[in-house]
């Protein structure tokens, strides 16, 4: 992920959090989403709990559907 993709998710990084926890909450995860934060290789969001395939599946969905997201750019979570 490039530092803009990045940098654009940490600073509306509230608004991220948010949503990405009420997506968990929708399909009754007990996962929470606690932080986003950035480093040389692309961002990390903190959970709560070890994810599970589902729930890793919808944070994944969410970030890549992100409009400010260059979507060529490389991601894996």
């Amino acid at each position: 992920m490039s530092v803009n993709n990045s940098e654009a998710i940490v600073l509306q990084a509230k608004i991220h959090i948010s949503n990405i926890n009420r997506l968990l909450k929708d399909v009754k995860s007990k996962v929470s989403a606690n932080f986003i934060y950035s480093n040389n290789k692309g961002i990390i969001i903190a959970t709560n709990k070890i994810i599970a395939s589902l729930d890793l599946s919808i944070v994944e969905r969410y970030v890549k559907e992100l409009n400010n997201i260059n979507s060529n750019d490389g991601m894996s979570l």
